[in-house]
């Protein structure tokens, strides 16, 4: 549990860093690329085993792991164009009701079972995801635009269940921070051929405080895999049950820290939410 509450953590605190990015006008995405590589580095560091050659290139969980890598730059852009076309609430709740995707596919392909009591925790956690994102006073959906929404709820699930499929019949215990090295390298490779491509009619400097913004980004990105990772070797709670308290304990801690560092105003719905998403956590994870 212990691993599952530190992915919870650093997960989290992306999101302060996030909220620090807008804060001190910091190039999103000049940002989220030297997270990448912050992220990639790290990775090579914790790597116990000292090993980095070509050779990994010859692992089977490799092509994979650069599939994920460039949904991790894919997904984020979309996010962005969702929380501009439509609102920052629909983005949320798209990304987070993603949980669907991997905790069905847990049921489905990995012979996990639920206890009915776990089965209404997960419902209870998707209300709360819904009633704790809205923060707009009124979200009009533009039909032109619903596509964004939807690419971006396929895609978190697909990243999330990736990950999951990839540590079930290809990692080894050892592997862990060579995996996320490798996904956010290519995440990192596909955001610079981004950069260049969007940024071919503007001039764009890099700035310092991009950077910084980025290595403050990546230690935690990075650590928020590889906990998610470990906590799949926890033995006695299923994917189905780690991803639901992953992404319902991140809602809730990122919800506490808004409302405790920016001092964010919640509404009744929001309080409500976060009610729903500690009777969700309890009926998930103590069965």
């Amino acid at each position: 549990m212990l691993d599952l509450a530190l992915s919870i953590l650093f997960s989290s605190l992306i999101f302060i860093v996030f909220k620090l990015l807008s804060i001190y006008r910091i190039n999103t995405l000049y940002a989220l690329v030297a997270n990448y590589i912050t992220a990639c580095i790290t990775g090579l560091i914790f790597n116990v085993d000292g090993n980095v050659s070509l050779e990994i290139l010859q692992k089977s969980w490799v092509p994979g792991t650069f599939i994920l890598g460039v949904l991790f730059i894919v997904v984020f852009n979309l996010m962005a164009a969702t929380s501009q076309k439509i609102g920052i609430s629909v983005a949320s709740v798209a990304t987070k009701m993603s949980l669907v995707i991997p905790v069905i596919c847990a049921l489905l392909f990995y012979g996990e079972r639920l206890h009915p009591l776990q089965g209404l925790g997960i419902v209870l956690a998707l209300s709360a995801v819904y009633f704790v994102s809205i923060r707009d006073k009124s979200i009009v959906l533009d039909r032109a635009f619903l596509w964004l929404p939807l690419l971006v709820f396929l895609g978190s699930g697909i990243i999330d269940a990736g990950i999951k499929f990839l540590e079930e019949f290809y990692l080894a215990k050892n592997e862990f921070p060579l995996l996320s090295a490798v996904a956010f390298a290519s995440a990192a490779i596909a955001g610079i051929l981004f950069i260049l491509l969007k940024e071919s009619t503007r001039t764009k400097r890099l700035r310092p405080k991009d950077v910084v913004g980025g290595i403050a980004l990546g230690i935690p990105n990075y650590f928020s895999i590889y906990y998610l990772l470990q906590a799949f070797q926890h033995e006695n709670l299923g994917s189905a049950v780690i991803f639901t308290i992953n992404n319902v304990g991140i809602v809730l801690l990122s919800t506490l820290f808004g409302i405790v560092l920016f001092k964010e105003v919640i509404s009744l719905k929001n309080w409500m939410g976060i009610g729903l998403a500690i009777v969700s956590i309890v009926l998930v994870a103590l069965l």
